[in-house]
């Protein structure tokens, strides 16, 4: 049964709130952007709690099994992103949980290097085609990630840092001044409590603090697959050698297969999994199948689309297991906790982004961190790396409060292009940076002197023009 709309309302008795301390900075959400944000913000020397609805850190590069951190470099394989994103691939890499190109690889050609990750089905993190050399395809600096293993990681991360974790706990809205932030009232199993801020970051991927705080949104969304919620699933235990050669050798019979599985509801398109010693498992992100796109602030929607995302992961696992060889003994290896969505709302920055920035080669005097541009064919031929400035991280009207997520201020055609993890975690560490100066000096976020912002980004290893 859908529960329909009603125009009742109910009046909730006042009721005194417990604080449960102080904060120089308050983050709510513990995504790519919040973990980022607090811990920039406690190295930083602020006094940080982070606010995390799940039991685990770092949103959907773990709970939503998107676990790639893609262009790190640009087509021409120049590595634009570094800071807190290489720092993460680095110690995941020394516990032998992540997996990237060598270095000298970055930008190759060379077919017989292309052709491990287009066999992997990860063309598109992994390839691109350059005008600049005739459309000849080259290879992206991109790191896929242990979920599991970055959990815990992260745990790490923001321990060392020093900052207060509060896991299982939902932030429900913000506490108001005016027009200001001045802390955050949140939900979990101890009831509602409060933790005052001198500044609230909002990491919540959705904006859910702004649009509580009153601050102007943009909720339009491009309709591709980029706004859709995706039920991402893993199977293992596939012999992949037999899989691979089955689809080799019989190529139609396969394409037969496969065809079948979708007609029945299940998923044909999978990546082979890049991780070493995870030979064997078949990743499904599930962001393709756009009759399941749906508003992810939808409670009802968020609900029938986690349903249907279960129901279809079994048909997969059912069928695969039934039918194609080498899967005769495969099992679901875990399926995501949370769902993943990469459209949704942005906030009205004191500076929007537009596709005009991406044809622009302008150096903003408060730029943050440096993307590369790679997914726009000639323009990013042409313009291969984009600026973002602070100011898109800043509400036009809202004091206390920075936006460190997708939900940073953008238009719809080219927030898709720069809402994935690796930027968000760029956002983060300039968004708690910033909160850090701001706390300590007593001053607004918006009133952040760019150039110490920057200075201090750069002592973080962050890629800053001049």
């Amino acid at each position: 049964m859908n529960v329909q709309p009603s125009s009742k309302t109910i009046s909730e008795p006042a009721r005194e709130i417990r604080i449960l301390g102080e904060a120089d900075v308050v983050v709510v959400g513990g995504g790519p952007g919040g973990v980022a944000s607090a811990i920039s913000a406690a190295r930083s020397g602020a006094k940080t709690v982070l606010i995390e609805r799940y039991g685990y850190l770092g949103g959907m590069a773990t709970g939503g099994l998107v676990n790639i951190f893609p262009n790190l470099s640009d087509i021409s394989g120049k590595q634009h992103i570094f800071g807190l994103n290489q720092e993460i691939i680095d110690r995941m890499k020394a516990r032998n949980a992540a997996f990237c190109p060598s270095k000298e690889d970055w930008g190759t050609t060379e077919s017989s290097v292309l052709e491990y990750y287009l066999n992997a089905n990860m063309g598109w993190f992994y390839v691109r085609q350059d005008p600049n050399i005739g459309g000849r395809e080259r290879l992206l600096y991109t790191a896929v990630l242990d979920p599991e293993v970055l959990k815990a990681e992260l745990n790490d991360m923001v321990m060392e840092a020093g900052v207060h974790l509060l896991l299982h706990s939902w932030g429900t809205r913000p506490i108001m001044e005016g027009d200001k932030v001045k802390g955050v009232f949140f939900e979990s199993k101890s009831g509602r409590q409060a933790i005052l801020a001198k500044v609230v970051i909002d990491s919540t991927g959705d904006g859910d603090m702004f649009v509580a705080a009153g601050a102007e949104f943009d909720d339009e969304l491009e309709s591709n697959f980029r706004t859709a919620l995706a039920f991402s699933f893993w199977i293992a235990n596939v012999d992949i050698n037999r899989f691979e050669e089955f689809r080799k050798t019989h190529p139609m019979k396969y394409a037969l297969l496969m065809k079948q599985l979708t007609e029945e509801g299940g998923h044909s398109f999978y990546f082979n999994s890049l991780l070493k010693n995870q030979e064997g498992v078949l990743w499904f992100h599930t962001f393709q199948i756009q009759e399941i796109a749906s508003d992810a602030m939808d409670v009802q929607e968020l609900t029938r689309v986690d349903v249907i995302g279960r129901k279809r992961a079994l048909i997969t696992y059912e069928f695969l297991r039934n039918q194609m060889p080498g899967c005769e003994k495969c099992f679901i290896m875990q399926a995501g906790p949370q769902l993943g969505t990469q459209g949704g709302r942005r906030v009205i920055g004191e500076y929007i982004l537009t596709p005009k920035d991406m044809e622009s080669d302008e150096i903003f005097e408060d730029t943050i961190v440096v993307l590369a541009n790679n997914d726009n064919g000639d323009i990013s031929a042409k313009h291969p790396s984009i600026c973002i400035p602070y100011r898109c991280l800043v509400p036009v009207k809202i004091d206390g409060l920075l936006v460190a997520c997708r939900a940073f201020s953008s238009k719809a055609s080219v927030n898709q292009w720069f809402n994935i993890i690796p930027p968000c975690v760029a956002y983060g560490q300039a968004a708690g940076t910033a909160a850090a100066l701001a706390a300590k000096s007593g001053i607004q976020p918006r009133n952040v002197d760019y150039k110490e912002l920057q200075a201090n980004l750069k002592k973080q290893g962050v890629n800053l023009p001049g």
